[in-house]
């Protein structure tokens, strides 16, 4: 066992667990949340934290709710057409970054750059989005930020209701809506939430993209199959006491959408161009059908001073790849009719995840503190006639301490110990076709190891210590940390061909975990018409895990693709995040939101270079104006620079701007409320490319002109009935 010694600050996210009522500030951008509890969370933590509410996410609805939160600085997307995306925090992401929903963190395949995030953004309550070493509850994956995506509130005791939520968009052509009920007595409750939506190809401000110097024409500007669907069902039902409440959420989220035919496989010129081009609404192949299960139990019990939190949840990814069979290397040139495996099936993945947890909070004088422990277990199975990654099962546990501790009332100081530890057992595979081994004047078949059976085992110490003072108008904070994150399964046994990149990728089953050491700082001045905020940021990781491009190309498994292994490098980065409000009049907002991000690889044979999908410096500015308390409008102009710091095979992207309109309004029927939202994204339809997107390596550019209509209608009905 190694054990390190590092520092690492993290927020007060020691407060008790309860539903709180939070009501958005309309702000320029409306990222500011206020309410007693939210404040207090956001001024007493430590580390860069960002929280948003409902009312946030549909003022900017996105194809996904990873693009929905876009707006905020510090936050990308690495969008996959227009209906997927998976989150980035300052340029960190994949399994570097945990998403939890419902207190549980979210696990499906997000090693893939290709693979979306199974949530559903109309089930979304809260989001709290912490930026840097966030591991003392999310775990050791949150080695550059986690997402807290909390559940909606409890309704109100003896209510019942429901709401109804309609979003349509030109660019896609999409409609979705989701509908919700709930219903509650004094103790009980119960809500449900189904949602549906439907789009189209997307379109670009282009009619010909070139695919590695083969030109693909578009139809009608469409990129052609990247259409899809989406089915969600949700259920939660509670009981809520005076000294112990618990509460069970289910959820099915199914997707299914396809991948531009023209960037997909091994040969991207044989596309049937005249089925894909029928319709903007089918579905052909290549495509990808996903449906994540999750069960998640949560209850807390009131012990005198202590209140304990139980949490334990399940949940199975299942996730399949479909294409037309296309042979290389040594595959058969015609699928054997004798495979059980479907023809079309290029890969599938199957992955169930069980886990709990356990903590105690104890306030004891000016002390806050919390301890716990969580374990979790997971177990990823494969199929297909395409290998990349192999099986495996992962047994991971983690423990911690944690205390704030108050000095005063403006000063107080942080301090938590954590302990992790994991095992991952990698399955073996071998080929399901032969291949001729020549020795001598001999010549045999043989089923080749693609990847052997091993076993490794990481562990780590950690220890945080951090400060935050706010007297008066002015914010100060510091935190140092590090972090830790075990190398996943593709990292440490990948070996075959990356259909979406054309390359051939392979693991290195010695990796060391990833080690990141970094200081966060923060200086703020809050007045009453204006404010500013600057966080600015150092780290060092000692050994970052990155895929690097070598000069070999591999022919016996993947048909002269260039091989690109994955390896470990020093790496040192900075960056900062500025904020600022002005309110102009009373009735007008300014603001402006900024980021800056710099990373050089300090070692290996990529040293000197930058960390692939690097976001380059950019900055929103916005103005709203509000018309009344419920009507408003904005405009909102993001300029951002080109990035020319790029790591091979990356490519340059030049500076682009965009111009987006937003507005919205609140209706009263019958005393019920509902909201009205409208944006027009890219105005301009402008040309541009995106460094975070899945495709901007083949310089396809983002969506075009894209506008967003949505209507809320909640209903809420009182009863009169007395408490049971």
């Amino acid at each position: 066992m190694r054990i390190i010694i590092v520092c690492m600050l993290l927020a007060a996210w020691s407060s008790p667990v309860h539903a709180q009522k939070v009501v958005a500030k309309d702000t320029l951008t409306g990222v500011t949340v206020t309410g007693n509890h939210t404040e207090r969370r956001i001024k007493e933590s430590a580390l860069p934290m960002e929280i948003v509410n409902r009312e946030y996410i549909r003022r900017n609805m996105g194809g996904s709710l990873m693009k929905s939160l876009e707006k905020l600085p510090g936050i990308k997307s690495i969008g996959i057409g227009s209906g997927n995306s998976k989150p980035l925090i300052r340029g960190l992401g994949f399994n570097q970054v945990v998403v939890a929903e419902h207190g549980i963190k979210h696990e499906g395949q997000q090693w893939g750059a290709d693979h979306g995030l199974e949530i559903d953004q109309f089930n979304a309550g809260q989001i709290e989005i912490v930026k840097g070493p966030a591991a003392f509850l999310f775990g050791a994956d949150a080695i550059g930020g986690a997402i807290d995506i909390k559940s909606p509130a409890p309704p109100s005791v003896h209510t019942y209701g429901g709401s109804l939520d309609l979003t349509g968009k030109s660019n896609n052509q999409q409609l979705a809506i989701s509908a919700q009920a709930f219903v509650r007595t004094n103790k009980w409750f119960m809500t449900a939430r189904v949602t549906a939506t439907d789009y189209g190809d997307y379109r670009v401000p282009a009619d010909t993209v070139y695919v590695y110097s083969f030109a693909a024409p578009l139809h009608n500007h469409q990129v052609r199959n990247t259409a899809g669907r989406e089915r969600n069902a949700h259920l939660s039902t509670g009981w809520i006491g005076k000294h112990a409440a618990t509460t069970f959420y289910g959820s099915i989220v199914y997707n299914k959408s396809g991948f531009f035919a023209n960037a997909h496989g091994l040969e991207p010129r044989r596309v049937d161009t005249e089925l894909h081009d029928r319709s903007s609404r089918d579905i052909e192949l290549p495509s990808q059908e996903v449906t994540h299960y999750k069960l998640v139990n949560k209850t807390t019990f009131h012990i005198g001073p202590h209140q304990l939190l139980w949490q334990s949840g399940y949940q199975q990814n299942f996730r399949q790849e479909w294409n037309n069979y296309v042979n290389h290397g040594y595959m058969p040139p015609v699928y054997p009719e004798s495979m059980p495996t479907p023809q079309t099936l290029e890969r599938q993945y199957d992955k169930t995840v069980w886990n709990t947890a356990l903590s105690d909070y104890w306030q004891l004088g000016r002390h806050e503190l919390r301890y716990g422990g969580e374990i979790s277990y997971q177990r990823n199975r494969i199929n297909g006639w395409s290998f990349l990654i192999p099986a495996f099962s992962q047994l991971q546990a983690g423990f911690y301490a944690y205390n704030k501790f108050a000095v005063t009332d403006d000063l107080l100081l942080h301090g938590a110990l954590r302990y992790d530890a994991g095992k991952i057992d990698i399955a073996a595979y071998n080929d399901w076709f032969t291949s001729p081994i020549i020795n001598g004047k001999d010549t045999s078949h043989v089923y080749l190891s693609r990847a052997a059976e091993a076993i490794r085992r990481f562990s780590s110490v950690n220890w945080s210590f951090g400060v935050s003072y706010q007297p008066g108008q002015l914010v100060l904070k510091a935190n140092m940390g590090s972090s830790f994150r075990m190398p996943i399964a593709k990292e440490l046994g990948a070996n075959g061909v990356n259909y979406h990149y054309f390359r051939y990728e392979r693991g290195d089953i010695n990796l060391s975990p990833e080690r990141s050491y970094q200081l966060d700082l923060g200086i703020g001045w809050n007045a009453q018409q204006w404010s500013v905020q600057l966080t600015p940021y150092f780290n060092y990781f000692s050994n970052y895990i990155y895929l690097n491009p070598t000069a070999e190309h591999d022919y016996q498994y993947g048909a002269g693709n260039q091989v690109f292994y994955y390896a470990q490098s020093k790496v040192g980065r900075y960056g900062a995040e500025l904020q600022a409000q002005y309110k102009l009049w009373e009735r007008l907002q300014l603001a402006l939101a900024a980021e800056y991000l710099y990373n050089r690889q300090l070692s290996g044979s990529k040293k000197g270079y930058t960390l692939p999908f690097t976001p380059p410096p950019s900055a929103l500015f916005s103005a709203t104006y509000a018309f009344s308390r419920h009507t408003w409008a904005g405009v909102d102009y993001r300029i951002t620079a080109a990035q020319r710091r790029i790591v091979p095979p990356e490519r340059t992207t030049p500076g682009y701007q965009l111009l987006g309109l937003s507005a919205g309004t609140q209706l009263h029927i019958k005393g019920q409320p509902l909201q009205l939202n409208l944006q027009v994204q890219n105005l301009l339809n402008n040309n541009y490319l995106d460094h975070t997107s899945f495709y901007r390596l083949i310089a396809l550019p983002e969506a075009g002109r894209n506008i967003v209509l949505s209507l809320s209608i909640p209903v809420t009905v009182s009863k009169t009935e007395k408490a049971i």
